[in-house]
């Protein structure tokens, strides 16, 4: 992996071969390279383009948008892979532009800020910034998605109850936008007010991936700091983790009053403890309730084992949460680890393995526990025989630092959310896509059956998260609540985006199933 360009320039200097730059590489059908190239994160999803272009550079970049722009086809980009919906896989897409080969991340002394390609997987974004200069960014805790499409969609993770969302830390884009005439163009956009180009960076705050343009770099700098110490830009990186694992199994004791005691303890104390600014916003925790069977209910901690009388607020976290259920944990336990090891190690949160990698994910945002009619659906649903082997619910923890930015500062609308929900099943063969798909759209929507299927913003839900796509709720038969799939995302900043769309993609380019449409 390259960081900034001291590589070429350190063999130069040792008298070695300069680096040969990637690309630009075309794969077409008849390519033995073309089949493995076309499957992301998710198998349900395989496309059939005309060309898949593999690029290495922002030049690149826009000599294949131009290239589809001149012939009048369709264009999708993928950089991780990790869509949950087709968005890069729509039959319509005949040029799709591979960006993982561009994956440097550096410090840029020009715009005082780090740098970070699309192509870059979080896991090597921690890497470079812990090793190079002992900072980090509040990004996801699965190291092999890359940062393309994480970051603009709003991206949030094990430190952003203390640090905030990893948008709340980017001062700048660049990204490949086509003009009205067809002319495709790299354009920077910064936070500073100023900048004439600061409406793109508003809606890479947030705005999700393939509805501007290509992002080729991202610019990171935390707001307020100055000077030219690169490791005083962003937040220091732990050294290392406290991990804490609570586990309980499926059993005759684990009635539903023991289950929903269990859940609504866990939203309680979110509702409690996620004021910015508040000790114990320096936890970050995840219920997991997988399905009755194999699985089983755990709860996670992650925090900075540096952060002052951590062990305490980890007790009193595990005090609350299991406070009346009545059933003992099979397993309560604490460690320390490498924080580096903790955010780099391969595959963690990956849906599946190897060989099952067919999956739908659904999301929520929310306001504070689900209510006990909700909690009482979850039970029912995870004890039905009928649902799929891996299949479950998560409740993540969120808020904190987050809630410190206003709504319409960035993209992101959500900001006084304590938690987000994700519900999940996945499976191995296509012969178990109606099963697995027909199970989780009804546990979904039974959730929120009063509000339409779908989690409307109210006084529990605040709608839900555009990294975790989920185009059923733009379908009417599965949203019959009448707020349209935008207010789910965006709530009130969809106007401002849809102003930003105009202006930078006024062709519509860019665009999937849950694109944002410019405004007339």
């Amino acid at each position: 992996m390259a960081v900034g360009s001291a590589l070429p320039a350190a063999a130069a200097a040792a008298g070695g071969p300069e680096a040969t730059p990637f690309g630009p590489v075309t794969v077409r059908p008849d390519d033995r390279r073309y089949t493995s190239l076309l499957r992301g994160n998710n198998f349900r999803f395989v496309g059939s383009p005309d060309e898949i272009r593999v690029a290495g550079s922002t030049g690149q970049v826009v000599r294949a948008v131009s290239d589809a722009v001149r012939s009048g086809r369709r264009v999708a980009v993928r950089s991780g892979g990790h869509c949950f919906e087709n968005f890069t896989a729509d039959p319509a897409v005949r040029v799709l532009v591979d960006l993982s080969p561009m994956d440097a991340v550096g410090y840029d002394a020009g715009h005082r800020a780090f740098t970070i390609q699309p192509g870059a997987t979080l896991g090597q974004v921690y890497r470079e910034l812990f090793k190079g200069w002992g900072v980090t960014v509040p990004a996801g805790g699965c190291p092999e998605v890359g940062a393309g499409g994480h970051f603009v969609g709003g991206g949030y993770g094990p430190l952003s109850r203390r640090y905030g969302s990893v948008v709340d830390h980017l001062y700048g884009v660049e990204v490949v936008v086509v003009d009205r005439d067809g002319t495709a163009r790299a354009v920077v956009a910064t936070r500073e007010p100023g900048d004439p180009h600061r409406d793109l960076w508003w809606a890479h705050t947030g705005g999700g991936g393939g509805n501007f343009g290509v992002v080729t770099r991202y610019l990171l700098r935390s707001p307020g700091t100055t000077g030219t110490d690169p490791s005083r830009l962003l937040p220091p990186s732990p050294s290392e983790a406290l991990m804490c694992l609570v586990r309980w199994d499926w059993d005759r004791k684990m009635t539903e009053q023991a289950f929903t005691t269990l859940l609504r303890n866990f939203g309680a104390w979110h509702e409690r403890n996620s004021a910015p600014g508040s000790p114990a916003t320096g936890l970050y925790a995840v219920l997991i309730a997988s399905r009755q069977g194999p699985g089983g209910i755990s709860m996670v901690v992650q925090a900075d084992a540096g952060i002052p009388n951590v062990h305490g607020l980890v007790d009193d976290l595990v005090s609350a949460v299991t406070a009346g259920v009545g059933v003992e944990p099979v397993r309560n336990a604490q460690w320390t680890m490498s924080w580096l090891h903790r955010m780099t190690w391969p595959g963690t949160g990956e849906p599946g393995d190897v060989i099952t990698r067919r999956y739908k994910n659904k999301a929520a945002y929310l306001r504070r526990s689900y209510t006990d009619a909700q909690l009482s659906v979850i039970y029912r649903c995870l004890t039905d025989s009928t649902s799929p082997s891996a299949s479950g619910v998560l409740l993540v923890g969120y808020g904190g630092q987050v809630g410190a930015v206003r709504p319409q500062d960035t993209a992101i609308a959500q900001r006084d959310a304590v938690m987000k929900a994700v519900f999940y099943a996945t499976w191995e063969h296509e012969a178990d896509d109606a099963a697995g798909l027909s199970w989780i759209r009804a546990f979904y929507r039974d959730v929120y059956a009063d509000t339409g299927g779908v989690p409307v913003p109210g006084e529990v839900s605040d709608g839900s998260y555009i990294n975790y796509a989920d185009a059923d709720l733009a379908d009417p038969a599965w949203n019959t609540s009448h707020v349209p799939w935008h207010t789910l995302y965006y709530k009130d900043n969809y106007r401002r985006l849809q102003q930003v769309k105009a202006r930078w993609d006024p062709r519509n380019v860019f665009r999937h199933a849950l694109a944002i449409e410019p405004r007339a």
